[in-house]
């Protein structure tokens, strides 16, 4: 981070979760509702920071980074009752409560009840793990190193005809939880899952009791991967999980002990909603931000914010580099109308999960929207950089010229870019397939739905390009966002040995040939005259497609047409092996992790649309 951009790094904590209006100290999830803008965050930087993190300011107030480290109860009670009453009565009880939990980065009432040792299915026993390495896993964000999101029919222990059996074995509720966020993580019989209240659990696949929880920094959007650490005494495997406060973590995956932890970037509103990627000692771990939240605002110094990706020893935590996707440090560039510095060039988060690719020893990922005008040519791109270094070989641009910062489209003020948006982030991993005549490639999905095929062995060449709701002119603005409506394809497809499948943010599930990006079908899968986004991640078994909706529903479709196997509504109350009141929601980004015979997700992922929830569910044919 350049130097002089340090005093103008802001709060950013999870917005994931101060989105969310929960009642205090409820212990069940709020009723059901749809999730609009990250006010907590907005609020904050519209009243607050004219003072806080500002260093003309004519009283010293403490920084937004000495704020981020208080409870939200403290920061409810400033507002309240405390040091801050006075500016706090200009806020209603909401705002208050929507303030706490930004800068706090968790929600209200999330101290202790969390924790393990509270719940009542406490599992007997804890014997030693067996190795992940052996016997069925779904261990990642994608499965496999390649993110393919495929599972074995070995792994998976279900089939075709095993899929319309499947019911519900066990629940589990995340106490105090409002957004089922994370994707479980299944090894050795055992299922490590995050919750947005900060909490890791690590269960009994089988039965749902708990084996332990770890109290992380901050709320758990992503996925875990567990795998063999050295030099740790007696502990034999780790669990690596980031947060939504930019943290890594590596916990014992038998007691849940720390065992180390590190911060990769210092920006304020770096963030990790990617699943780090770990690989022969390595552990990748992608940076993403919510700095162009409310950037418009002409009191913030936007923007100094850069997605990167960077790399830990997986076994001591030390970091061995970091890539950034925007290579230039940010520069004041210009000062708004109000006086206030602005700086670029900024933005290009990274959303996903690192595919690896030992072959060439490579590590690619997608990249966002710039914040700031002109885009870098590494924004809404995939990079390519080296296994061992970090330094990038190449990147291939999927939309060019994408400046984007919340809000512009309704309220332009000085810091938005001269063109704003379209805002077409690559939030999805990319896929590496190896075709049956040796051919490899690696695809790439879009937010307009196009589907690219880039050669990873000649340096990211395009081997065929679609479209696959065979939407004419996603290169313009208009069309992109034209296309976005009815085929956009969000956290990611699927890919066996021939199809790549997707869901589409218009109501509909696709599949392609890998071969040639040809079309094969295309079911409409929402209700007729209801409006369902299948935008979450998709994973696949021989035979079956598993897709969520943001309408809860869960659905197991054929892979050769389509059609209906199975279906399950998560969007209602459960009741839970731990005893907390829980419910579920939309499906919108996390998918399912099938292995061992059951089906594993959660569920109430309501950022995006659709409702809340705090719920994982698992299944197993009767």
């Amino acid at each position: 981070m350049h130097t002089h951009s340090s005093r103008l790094l802001i709060v950013m904590a999870s917005v994931v979760v101060s989105t969310l209006i929960r009642a205090a100290a409820a212990q069940g999830p709020p009723p059901p509702r749809r999730v609009g803008t990250e006010f907590g965050f907005a609020v904050f930087q519209e009243r607050c920071m004219n003072c806080h993190g500002n260093p003309d300011a004519p009283q010293k107030a403490p920084e937004p980074a000495t704020l981020r480290q208080m409870t939200p109860e403290a920061i409810l009670d400033a507002l309240t009752s405390g040091v801050m009453r006075v500016q706090g009565q200009g806020l209603s009880d909401e705002e208050r409560r929507q303030v706490a939990e930004s800068l706090s980065g968790r929600p209200l009432g999330t101290g202790t009840d969390g924790d393990a040792s509270n719940m009542p299915n406490r599992c007997a026993t804890n014997p030693p793990l067996t190795s992940p390495a052996l016997g069925p896993s779904w261990n990642g964000w994608g499965v496999d190193l390649a993110n393919s999101r495929f599972q074995t029919a070995k792994a998976a222990g279900l089939s075709a005809v095993d899929v319309p059996k499947l019911t519900l074995k066990w629940a589990f509720g995340y106490p105090n939880g409002v957004s089922a966020l994370g994707q479980p993580t299944v090894v050795s019989g055992r299922v490590f899952a995050g919750a947005d209240t900060g909490y890791v659990y690590s269960l009994d696949a089988a039965s749902g009791c708990v084996y332990w929880s770890y109290k992380t920094k901050a709320g758990i959007r992503s996925a875990m991967s567990v795998g063999a650490i050295a030099g740790r005494g007696a502990t034999k495997y780790a669990a690596y999980v980031g947060d939504l406060k930019g943290n890594v973590y590596a916990l014992d995956a038998r007691t849940g002990s720390l065992l180390w932890t590190g911060h990769p970037e210092e920006h304020f509103t770096a963030r990790v909603t990617g699943a780090p990627t770990l690989y022969n000692g390595r552990l990748f771990v992608p940076i993403s931000s919510w700095e162009e939240f409310s950037a418009a605002s002409l009191d913030y110094p936007c923007c100094t914010s850069r997605g990167s990706v960077a790399a830990f020893d997986a076994s001591t935590g030390k970091q061995l580099w970091k890539t950034y996707v925007v290579p230039e440090d940010p520069q004041p560039v210009r000062k708004n109308s109000k006086g206030v510095q602005l700086w670029a060039p900024a933005g290009g988060s990274v959303w996903n999960s690192p595919t690896v690719d030992p072959r060439r020893r490579m590590v690619y990922f997608g990249t966002g929207d710039a914040t700031t005008a002109p885009a870098a040519k590494t924004s809404d791109a995939v990079m390519a950089v080296d296994i061992e270094t970090g330094k990038v070989k190449w990147s291939y641009q999927a939309f060019p010229n994408d400046s984007y910062l919340v809000g512009c489209d309704q309220n332009r003020t000085d810091n938005c870019p001269v063109v704003q948006g379209p805002d077409l982030d690559i939030p999805a991993s990319p896929i590496l397939k190896t075709l049956r005549d040796g051919r490899r490639l690696l695809l790439v999905s879009t937010k307009p739905g196009d589907v690219i095929a880039l050669d990873p062995d000649r340096d990211g060449a395009v081997m065929w390009k679609t479209n696959v709701g065979h939407a004419p002119n996603t290169d313009t603005k208009e069309g992109a966002l034209a296309s976005f409506r009815d085929f956009g394809i969000m956290w990611g497809g699927a890919a066996d040995e021939e199809h790549a499948y997707f869901g589409l943010s218009g109501g509909a599930v696709v599949a392609i040939a890998l071969a040639t990006g040809e079309r094969r079908w295309l079911r409409t899968l929402a209700p007729e005259g209801k409006r369902v986004s299948y935008t979450a991640a998709v994973s696949v078994i021989p035979g079956v497609l598993f897709v969520g909706g943001n309408d809860g529903s869960l659905n197991a479709l054929s892979t050769g047409d389509g059609r209906t196997l199975w279906t399950f509504d998560t969007a209602r109350q459960f009741a839970t092996v731990n005893k907390v009141q829980a419910r579920g929601g939309a499906l919108s980004v996390p998918g399912p992790t099938v292995v061992g015979g059951m089906l594993f997700i959660p569920s109430g992922y309501g950022i995006v649309g659709g409702s809340t929830g705090n719920v994982l569910l698992a299944f197993a044919a009767r």
